[in-house]
């Protein structure tokens, strides 16, 4: 068992250099063929795994895409946020919701609910995206 956690720590070392290369979030199929481009005999069960275990312990961001697929992206805040997602270009903003995390602590306690965690994620265009074409 303690061979399999080295190695495991060196592929999530070899995948999160992967992601630190990049803003955007990324499929675990992309990341995969990322590294399989560069050289990484990482299997794709593995980088599943990987990615599933460090979005869990709060290393990695997720969102879902519009067909509900999971991608993922180092965190920039290491604190809960959430975040703004272009539907076209993926440019993603991390953003703090004071009034969301309010809300929730509010309807969980209307409902008897404890330790609450939820997700947010907002997608429309950016800026960039929405503004006509020249």
């Amino acid at each position: 068992m303690v061979a399999t956690q080295r190695r495991n720590t060196t592929q999530r070392a070899t995948i999160l250099q992967v992601l630190a290369g990049t803003d955007e979030f990324v499929s675990a199929q992309d990341l995969h063929n990322a590294l399989r481009s560069s050289g990484s005999t990482i299997g794709l069960a593995t980088v599943y795994r990987a990615l599933q275990d460090m979005a869990g312990g709060g290393d990695l961001d997720t969102v879902r895409n519009h067909s509900g697929e999971i991608l993922y992206r180092q965190c920039e805040q290491p604190k809960h946020h959430h975040h703004l997602v272009c539907r076209q270009c993926g440019r993603t903003q991390e953003v703090e919701a004071p009034e969301v995390e309010q809300w929730a602590r509010t309807v969980a306690a209307q409902h008897g609910y404890t330790d609450i965690d939820h997700e947010l994620e907002l997608f429309g265009l950016c800026a960039q995206c929405s503004a006509p074409a020249d």
